[in-house]
């Protein structure tokens, strides 16, 4: 039997707040690690100072990830809390005004004037402030900001990206590594664009060309700044 609580949970909707910052965070290790190790590698004819510079990097985009993720959306909960307590003292204070606002955004969803009311009488004696939230604030379970969830999806999906970069630089060939580094890092851009699009519905064809188009460029001119900059060590 399908309940509406399943129904609900099985749109890709539900999904997007983890799976952003789970893409965000896969596809900057990636990149980020990759784009570092490249530099270093067109400037450097030994492994130790790639792999030193790739570990630093990790390390330090992994823990900045999570930290920058943190207060990115713990910035967002303080907004949304903030309008949920002004919409409390609102309710107290002025509540027939709340409640022709509650019918009015009903109205313009649709409804007509006098079933719009009707609604927004019903719903606001069952849970006014939860109703106002919803239907006002446009917060909800969906978009409400998770800094805990943000951050740590973000912390430990960079961390499984950039680790991919660091195992070909463990096994590939000093000479020429940057080659070796890009077209790996390519492969799995792809492979993530190809996971992130099925798990969000989204179209793969658009994942992989957005995600390859963009790890080349950053990864391309990461080695320019290694051939123009760097000194061979």
């Amino acid at each position: 039997m399908v309940t509406i609580d399943n129904y609900l949970d099985s749109h890709y909707i539900h999904r997007s707040n983890w799976l952003r910052a789970t893409v965000l965070g896969a596809n900057d290790g990636i990149i980020s690690i990759s784009s570092l190790a490249i530099g270093v590698a067109a400037a450097s004819s030994a492994r130790e100072p790639i792999i030193l510079a790739t570990v630093a990097g990790l390390v330090a985009g992994a823990l900045s990830m999570a930290a920058g993720e943190y207060v990115s959306v713990s910035s967002q909960t303080d907004t949304e809390k903030a309008d949920i307590e002004r919409e409390r003292k609102e309710l107290h204070e002025m509540p027939e005004d709340e409640l022709n606002m509650l019918a009015q955004i009903y109205e313009r969803r649709g409804l007509k004037k006098e079933t719009a009311r009707q609604v927004a009488i019903e719903l606001t004696e069952k849970d006014a402030l939860g109703t106002h939230i919803r239907d006002e604030l446009g917060i909800n379970e969906i978009s409400q900001a998770k800094p805990i969830q943000a951050a740590f999806a973000s912390g430990i999906s960079f961390t499984v990206g950039g680790i991919l970069p660091l195992l070909v630089i463990l096994v590939a060939p000093v000479k020429g590594m940057e080659y070796w580094l890009y077209g790996f890092s390519i492969v799995f851009l792809v492979i993530l664009g190809i996971t992130s699009a099925k798990t969000g519905g989204a179209s793969i064809s658009k994942a992989i060309l957005r995600i390859t188009i963009w790890g080349t460029i950053a990864m391309g001119l990461s080695a320019l700044a290694g051939y123009l900059f760097g000194v061979n060590v």
